[in-house]
């Protein structure tokens, strides 16, 4: 196989996966065994593809072959008869088309996609579990990617997943939906998972582009969802503003080439005015819900802080440390003391912030967190002191996954190296 071929069928797998375990999981009731059998789907592919190209709908193809191991499973446990009607009947449909897969449910969740969020994300599960299975059998992000989001080693990631997945296999828990207090239960976790998602898509872990709006998207629609059944809780609503607020700025946040623009540097004429409206309306309903003091909406509004300013030179920095340092209460994660150290250095200049991100560098979570270098490299740069600078934005580029922010990384180095050798231009 050659390995364009195989990246172009990796490429049709991550964006069909999600459907075909939802699919598979509604007709099976059981997510574990849908899993298994979309991953039968895609060894499939790897051995015909590359002979016979690309079928002109993969995903319809993929869905067929799934459906048809499925078959055969439920033919060799010898289940009724109208189960292998059902799903004979499907793949018929599935020749003329691909299924529909965002019609609504008869129930409470109007969305497979997100019943699924919600059947991953069980209480027999960890937290740990539940989130990490919901993203690699759900979401479809890979293990390295789920490890990046939560600073941990890759192999923990996978040990966890493999846990969970047999838990759930072995607890005969079935595709389902919760009511009530069930669904109050695993909110918090859907809740997280939704916005892990987002935040790959905002800023990938891996690739060649900085950006994978896909995600973006798929997040935005599960949260807008998650709205019809959660209408009361405020840290629904405070998700759902604090990533249209994010995607608000989506078209500055690269240029031409897909090379990033930081924030500070960004054309806020480009940024979407009616995303930002939604976002500060869903906020707004956050406060009316007496919720402002939740985790989401803290971040909500600091985001809201940027997207209200009409240049970046009035941005109201010090009302964004004061709403870090909430978060920070509520956290006490290192990384939300990294923001604030940012913040901290709009108001009060770039050597308060390098204190406080000193006292961050042998922080073990840190320790694989390119953000960290980068931050501090920043601040160097900042304070003249470009040969550190250039050494923390090298240290920064071999930590980053993704290849924009790699050479982008690289690109501020070099400069701190010409300044350090020619000093600043006069």
């Amino acid at each position: 196989m050659t390995a364009a071929a195989h990246r172009a069928i990796l490429a049709v797998w991550r964006i069909e996966q999600p459907r075909l375990i939802t699919s598979l999981a509604r007709m099976l009731r059981d997510v574990p065994l849908a899993e298994d059998l979309t991953q039968e789907a895609l060894v499939a592919a790897l051995e015909r593809w590359p002979d016979t190209g690309i079928p002109e709908r993969p995903g319809a193809w993929l869905m067929a072959t799934a459906k048809r191991r499925a078959l055969d499973h439920l033919r060799r446990r010898q289940m009724l008869e109208r189960k292998h009607g059902m799903i004979t009947r499907d793949m018929e449909e599935d020749q003329q088309a691909m299924p529909d897969l965002d019609t609504a449910l008869d129930d409470d969740i109007g969305d497979e996609m997100l019943r699924l969020v919600f059947t991953a994300c069980h209480p027999l599960l960890s937290r740990e579990a539940r989130v990490a299975l919901a993203l690699k059998m759900v979401c479809g992000l890979t293990t390295e990617e789920i490890a990046r989001a939560f600073l941990l080693p890759e192999a923990t990631i996978a040990q966890r997943i493999v846990r969970a997945k047999r838990k759930l296999s072995d607890s005969g828990l079935s595709y389902e939906t919760p009511h009530g207090y069930e669904l109050s239960r695993r909110l918090a976790t859907v809740l997280e998972v939704i916005y892990l998602i987002f935040n790959e898509g905002y800023t990938a872990a891996r690739g060649e582009n900085w950006l994978r709006q896909q995600l973006c998207n798929e997040a935005l629609r599960l949260a807008r969802v998650l709205i019809s059944v959660a209408s009361q809780e405020p840290e629904a609503h405070a998700l759902l503003a604090l990533m249209e607020l994010n995607a608000s700025r989506a078209s500055a946040r690269t240029d031409a080439a897909g090379d990033p623009i930081l924030l500070l540097d960004q054309n806020r004429g480009l940024w979407d005015q009616l995303q930002i409206q939604r976002g500060l309306q869903a906020l707004e309903r956050v406060r009316e819900l007496g919720g402002a003091g939740g985790v989401y909406a803290l971040q909500a509004a600091i985001i809201a802080c940027h997207a209200s300013a009409p240049t970046a030179e009035q941005t109201d920095w010090r009302r964004i440390a004061e709403l870090y340092g909430q978060l920070a209460e509520s956290l006490n994660s290192p990384v939300v003391e990294l923001n604030r150290a940012v913040a901290i250095g709009m108001v009060d200049g770039p050597a308060a912030a390098l204190e406080i991100v000193d006292r961050l560098v042998e922080e073990p979570t840190l320790r694989s967190y390119h953000l960290m270098p980068s931050v501090r490299g920043d601040l160097l740069y900042k304070l003249g002191r470009y040969r550190e600078a250039q050494v923390a934005f090298e240290a920064a580029a071999s930590l980053a996954g993704n290849q924009r922010e790699r050479e982008f990384l690289m690109r501020r180095a070099a400069e701190a190296d010409r300044l350090e050798r020619n000093g600043p231009a006069q």
